[in-house]
């Protein structure tokens, strides 16, 4: 929206101008979303509170938790409105992957908020059963992977990119439906799993966003993209925006959810934010490297397959607790300490992620 008005005001002046920059736009989008959520924030808190919209904790998890009994839940959805509004505001409205990724947040973030409603509000242990989350995360997934595969105006935009490895990229076909369908719903479910410590989940997605809105940045560019021998992809750098609106909310939401937590995310915010940033790496043509940055998400959903399939076929398990979060919990240590080196871990990752654009 506001480059259609700057476009209009260059014509009055040409200062106006700067606002076709992608990084001008996205800065501005970063600071409107995190300006959104400090002060949406301790309003929604208040009013959670009031409605007793609180988590339950299980019993048989860390006793620490259960201090956490009623804490507001469901505060991702500050994070949806700060991103969406944002993104709205400061991005090329005219670029299909700005409608696609908005699509997928908002559509996950439906799915959370009826799980959160169901649990929470109406009381219901279990939210949406496996099948009715799979249901609806197969049809917004589903959807935006089909427009992508129909849509994609270049070969560049079907293949994936191997990390590491220059000009290594393996032509997906109609394969791409079913890969990246597993990206977005994967991505998903692995940061719903990590958000079980405060300020555990938001922080690592923060800086994983951050990552992948450079490189999109990167792949939107041509000179860029071919100096570093990564796909030009065709409105990827309108990206960034998105990807600065996301840092930008994220830390709004960190300043309430930092330990102790005064509000927790809920499954409307985690399903969101990793099936967005999924498709991000999706539309960058970088999943590959999502893997690597995420590796702290990756990480929480394989502990979490270990230790069902060890308990099923050996009656044993491997980890005291999953995600493997609690593990380290029941191990003794400190909430905090569990947190930050996580964090640690993220940056360290990310890093490396961002390496490969450039060691091939």
């Amino acid at each position: 929206m506001m480059l259609l008005i700057g476009q209009w005001l260059t014509e009055l002046d040409p200062g106006f101008g700067v606002l076709q920059y992608i990084t001008l736009r996205a800065i501005f989008a970063a600071l409107t979303a995190l300006v959104i959520c400090l002060l949406v924030g301790p309003g929604l808190i208040r009013w959670l509170t009031a409605a007793k919209i609180g988590q339950s904790v299980r019993n048989d998890g860390p006793q620490s938790h259960l201090v956490k009994a009623g804490t507001p839940t469901m505060g991702g959805a500050m994070i949806i409105l700060a991103v969406s509004l944002s993104t709205l505001l400061w991005s090329d409205l005219s670029v299909r992957q700005v409608w696609i990724i908005l699509f997928v947040t908002i559509g996950f973030g439906a799915i959370g908020w009826v799980d959160d409603y169901r649990k929470v509000v109406l009381s219901n242990s279990v939210g949406l059963t496996a099948r009715e989350k799979l249901v609806w995360q197969t049809l917004v997934a589903g959807a935006a992977v089909v427009v992508l595969y129909v849509t994609a105006g270049e070969r560049a935009e079907l293949e994936l990119i191997v990390p590491f490895f220059k000009d290594a990229a393996v032509y997906l076909g109609w394969m791409f439906i079913p890969f990246t369908f597993l990206v977005i719903v994967g991505s998903s479910n692995a940061v719903n799993l990590t958000d079980g410590l405060d300020g555990l989940a938001i922080l690592p997605s923060v800086m994983v966003a951050a990552g992948l809105g450079l490189i999109a940045y990167l792949a939107g560019h041509a000179i860029f993209a071919g100096y570093l021998g990564i796909p030009n992809i065709k409105g990827a750098g309108e990206l960034t925006v998105f990807c600065s609106a996301m840092v930008g909310a994220g830390l709004g939401f960190l300043w309430f959810n930092t330990y102790p937590a005064q509000v927790f995310m809920g499954d409307v915010g985690a399903l969101s934010i990793g099936a967005s940033l999924g498709a991000v790496a999706i539309m960058v043509r970088q999943e590959l490297v999502l893997f690597i940055m995420g590796g702290i998400f990756v990480l929480e959903a394989v502990s979490v397959i270990l230790q069902v399939a060890s308990f099923k076929l050996r009656g044993k398990r491997i980890f005291r607790m999953a995600p493997i979060h609690h593990h380290f919990e029941l191990q003794g240590w400190p909430e905090p300490r569990i947190i930050v080196r996580f964090w640690i871990i993220t940056v360290i990752l990310v890093l490396v992620g961002l390496s490969t654009l450039k060691i091939r």
